[in-house]
């Protein structure tokens, strides 16, 4: 017999097969890589809300490298979770700031940027104890003393029936990040030099049974639908290469990179005349970067079903070679409407753009609607060109745009069958160098590349 209030669901159908180990996993780190489509965000999700109401002292932080992703990601997720679990009468969602609370006991999901790191290491909880952290789209986190402070936030005493676990999901773009190292293998010694020598560990559960370490890909996924499986399968024969990380879950094997001149680093724009307004403490807090000499540079790469539109937005500054990366946009699916209020909605409304000529109709609507916009001067030679004269500057990515940096940090010249690199950069991983090309066209023109 139920009562009005009791529900009843199987969670094995809820969830579906292919992550047993991870549901009962207790350990300190348990981490995912995967493919798209693989499930892993919303099987985490799911997984939160069942312990969340069976746990009644456990409180969430979810975090995510910038805050603005949380909304459509993590945020979604847990909403999707809590209808698809029928449990929607017993949690409050609120938007301002990002909150989720179990409303019979208070317990709560914290939503935190690390571009706001104050508010990451100062959440306290109002009931029980904060216990648990997921870590979406961990591969966006390129430094591993940044994972340390969100390691060090999962501290204190919990009773004995719950346990302290911060939970990575991620997609494995680059064999070089620091997650492979830290958490899929293991340190077999050192070579001549003293550098460390690792193996990849072979059983997912490390020898202290602190980690756990999947991967999954779509084949676990039985939701899915033969449209969905035939977009798996056109990959896997038009692009091996990206089929191995973006279907099988593999580590991405980088090598050769089109560009190595880029750092990540964030910084606040001001004028001289209000910076000498501060007071020393205050031009020392931030790492300031004068505007006055600074150009615009704004570029626009089209997509909409399988891949993004990508809106660059960035700042030049030709005397000293630096191009700063101030901003992005990254987002499948949009109509040239939506594009439209996306870059009015950023602030970027007025900014003169350059985008796609192989779009012209797009670029007509877009004008239409109110953008500043023109088609590149695109030519014989264009993008080597492109590609040489930006490798000439320095490039500063603000931490927030992490799509850029996905990107830049995977963008590579292609090879032939002998693994001799060509002077042709690949077919991925170009949606933002694309836009960023496009955006820095007027000053490559009026340099020495000609298209």
């Amino acid at each position: 017999m139920k009562t009005r209030n009791e529900v009843r669901i199987s969670l094995k159908e809820a969830v579906g097969k292919g992550y047993y180990d991870f549901w009962h996993f207790k350990g300190r780190y348990r981490v995912v890589k995967g493919s798209r489509a693989s499930k892993k965000s919303k099987t985490a999700a799911l997984w939160y809300i069942v312990n969340l109401m069976k746990y009644k002292e456990a409180n969430l932080l979810v975090i995510r490298k910038t805050y603005r992703t949380l909304k459509d990601s993590c945020y979604t997720e847990l909403k999707w979770a809590v209808h698809r679990l029928q449990v929607d009468d017993f949690w409050d969602f609120k938007e301002n700031p990002l909150e989720a609370t179990y409303k019979p006991t208070g317990q709560k999901i914290y939503f935190r940027g690390l571009d706001d790191p104050l508010k990451v290491t100062s959440v306290t909880v109002d009931v029980g104890y904060l216990c648990w952290m997921w870590i979406e789209e961990a591969y966006e986190i390129l430094k591993e003393e940044d994972f340390e402070t969100l390691d060090e936030s999962i501290r204190g005493f919990v009773p004995p029936e719950l346990f302290k676990q911060i939970t990575f999901t991620f997609n494995p773009w680059n064999e070089k990040h620091w997650m492979k190292h830290r958490f899929f293998d293991d340190l077999v010694g050192y070579d001549s030099d003293g550098k460390p020598i690792y193996k990849a560990r072979e059983n997912p559960l490390s020898e202290d049974e602190d980690i756990l370490a999947l991967t999954t890909n779509y084949l676990c996924n039985e939701f899915l639908d033969e449209a969905d499986i035939k977009v798996f399968e056109k990959m896997k024969k038009n692009n091996p290469r990206r089929y191995a990380v973006a279907g099988l879950g593999g580590w991405g094997v980088v090598d050769g990179l089109v560009y190595e001149n880029w750092v990540e680093q964030s910084f606040e724009l001001i004028t001289k005349k209000d910076f000498l307004k501060l007071d020393e403490a205050q031009q020392k807090s931030k790492n300031w970067v004068f505007r006055d000499n600074l150009q615009p540079a704004f570029g626009l790469d089209f997509g909409y079903t399988n891949d993004p539109s990508a809106l660059f937005a960035g700042l030049i500054d030709l005397e000293n070679q630096i191009i700063y990366v101030l901003d992005e946009l990254y987002e499948q699916g949009l109509s040239n409407k939506r594009i439209y209020e996306r870059i009015t909605g950023m602030g970027y409304g007025k900014e003169a753009i350059t985008g796609d000529s192989a779009e012209p109709k797009s670029i007509d609507e877009l004008r239409g609607l109110g953008l500043r916009i023109t088609g590149a001067k695109k030519g014989k030679d264009s993008v080597n060109n492109g590609i040489q004269w930006i490798q000439e500057y320095k490039i500063i990515v603000h931490p927030r745009c992490v799509n850029f940096l996905t990107e830049i940090s995977n963008y590579q010249w292609q090879k032939d069958k002998f693994g001799k690199k060509l002077n042709v950069p690949i077919d991925d991983f170009n949606h933002l160098m694309d836009a960023m090309r496009y955006g820095l066209e007027k000053y490559i023109l009026g340099g020495r590349w000609m298209f």
